[in-house]
């Protein structure tokens, strides 16, 4: 029984075409060089590969949520938290100059994630000094 799977080193026979005498030949692409080529729309805003959804106009907007991100780790985060807020704040300001620029989501983000992760690193901070001091 043979196995369809497995191909035979021998070159597979050529079938023939028929005559294609009456049937209308199909165009090909040299067959249009001398017939100037219509412009390719451009697209400055929504047209990459993103959608829109990644502020790469807006760099201070997408390390502020970058580092809000990251600052949620735990080691990380007391040094991520203030760069956060900062680039945050830098990100809003531009956004607001150059409205197209977008990525004010962004900026929020880090500043809330920025805010949260300083607050509770400065908790906790607080919480073992006062351990310390009444032990």
């Amino acid at each position: 029984m043979p196995d369809d799977r497995i191909r035979s080193d021998e070159p597979e026979p050529r079938r023939e075409r028929p005559d294609d005498g009456d049937r209308p030949r199909r165009p090909r692409d040299d067959d249009f060089d001398d017939e100037p080529r219509p412009r390719r729309r451009r697209y400055d805003d929504e047209g990459d590969a993103t959608g829109g959804l990644i502020p790469y106009k807006n760099g201070k907007a997408l390390a502020a949520y970058y580092c809000g991100v990251f600052a949620l780790i735990p080691c990380l985060g007391l040094a991520l938290g203030p760069i956060a807020l900062v680039f945050g704040f830098m990100g809003l300001k531009y956004a607001k100059e150059h409205p197209r620029a977008g990525g004010k989501g962004h900026a929020i983000a880090g500043i809330v994630l920025g805010s949260l992760v300083l607050l509770g690193h400065l908790g906790v901070i607080f919480v073992f000094a006062i351990a310390a001091a009444t032990h």
